[in-house]
């Protein structure tokens, strides 16, 4: 069994942010963290996106992002809801970057002959990131296991976390939740 991703905690997450804040593209840097982990979208439907999936025709981050079946793991077209946090993070990065045509990737990259983010050049961006943070154990799942663990600890569901993250299983899902010390502590207090 392979290890799986590690998911950070709000000062682990802070050190990123703050680490992204310092280098050159910070906004769509910004953009791509917060992305990942307040969506739980995997890396490969973040690449994906389109300026138009994300923004409407007034400039403004839309409440849903709709992911098409051909960019999914699971071929299956499902429905991204956006949060507040969310919507206000990506807006950020859409006041900022305005491409003349809609139809290109959403997370522009600064190579030249490249539309954006595949999902293979957006996991490196991830692993090189975390590295520079030093953050053992983190990669580019680390925003999707957290999102998933995060909305397990506040109580959601095991079966709308299935809904929101795009799994059929709910064994999948339950692996992905990352059970700690301080939920097992809660959980006695309320027996």
């Amino acid at each position: 069994m392979t290890k799986q991703a590690k998911t950070l905690n709000n000062d682990e997450l802070r050190k990123v942010l703050d680490h992204v804040a310092t280098r050159k593209h910070a906004i769509r840097n910004r953009a791509l963290v917060t992305m990942s982990f307040y969506s739980g979208c995997r890396v490969g439907e973040i690449a994906s996106l389109t300026y138009e999936d994300v923004v409407d025709e007034q400039d403004k981050v839309r409440d849903e992002i709709r992911l098409r079946a051909e960019n999914t793991k699971t071929n299956d077209a499902r429905i991204v809801f956006v949060s507040t946090k969310l919507k206000k993070e990506l807006q950020k990065y859409v006041d900022f970057y305005k491409p003349s045509n809609k139809q290109l990737k959403f997370f522009y990259s600064q190579k030249k002959t490249s539309d954006g983010f595949t999902a293979n050049t957006l996991t490196q961006f991830f692993h090189f990131l975390y590295s520079r943070c030093f953050l053992q154990g983190a990669s580019s799942h680390s925003g999707r296991r957290t999102f998933i663990t995060n909305l397990a600890n506040k109580g959601v569901g095991v079966r709308v976390i299935m809904g929101i993250s795009g799994h059929r299983n709910l064994s999948v899902v339950q692996k992905y939740i990352d059970v700690n010390d301080d939920m097992k502590r809660r959980a006695v207090e309320l027996a």
